[in-house]
């Protein structure tokens, strides 16, 4: 069922600034897009409104079928939950935590840590930590946080994935790593996958890019590959 936008335009501050104008789009289920455009295009204020992070002043967003703006917080939690990954530009993981148990996370919100541990080992050693597993946030390089990142991000199997400028804190080449991860991860599991990024080298990792300006979408079209 994917994802649907619909007229969706966000309002912030007593100015009233409008950082979304009557954004309407579709995501099918197994799409790889790109979210790209200027600084304070509206690209990442978009991301989060898909994510159910935040909420548009008007408009609807509907992820398989559930309007976002008319479900329940039990449900929009377990949504998230159980869903939808996000990969921030910045890690974000906890440093007394171990690159396994930092992937564990989510799963321990559910009691599933146990479960889930081969699987976090196995997509910790597909990212090429897999020698890696026992060592601190301190003991790994920037693309190697990041790729613990995802691989917390993907350790619920995620239907969807979000990204938000997730190469932005990475030289090119482990840019480049990341990116090919995304491909392999939309190929392999036919996760839906929408990432934010200002650099047009990595937008053309994706299927389709659709790119924004002052907040409203002036252009979609799939990528040549």
């Amino acid at each position: 069922m994917g994802i649907e936008v619909k007229d969706v335009t966000k309002v912030f501050g007593t100015d009233h600034t409008k950082a979304l104008d009557g954004v309407t789009f579709n995501v099918s289920d197994g799409e790889f897009v790109s979210l790209t455009g200027r600084s304070g295009s509206g690209k990442s204020t978009l991301l989060y409104l898909m994510s159910s992070l935040d909420v548009p002043t008007s408009g609807t967003i509907s992820i398989s079928g559930m309007d976002l703006g008319k479900t329940h917080p039990r449900e929009l939690h377990a949504l998230r939950n159980q869903q939808i990954g996000f990969v921030f530009q910045f890690h974000y993981l906890l440093p007394e935590l171990t690159a396994l148990e930092n992937v564990l996370m989510p799963a321990v919100k559910t009691k599933q840590q146990e479960t889930k541990r081969s699987l976090g080992v196995e997509l910790l050693s597909r990212f090429d930590l897999g020698s890696k597993l026992g060592r601190f946030p301190r003991q790994l390089s920037g693309g190697e946080q990041q790729r613990v990142a995802i691989a917390r991000a993907l350790i619920m199997r995620p239907k969807y994935l979000f990204a938000d400028e997730p190469t932005g804190n990475l030289d090119s080449i482990n840019g480049e790593k990341v990116m090919k991860i995304f491909g392999e991860v939309n190929k392999e599991f036919r996760t839906t996958i929408i990432f934010v990024t200002h650099e047009q080298s990595f937008a053309e990792y994706a299927q389709r890019q659709i790119q924004l300006a002052d907040g409203r979408v002036i252009e979609d079209r799939g990528t040549l590959r």
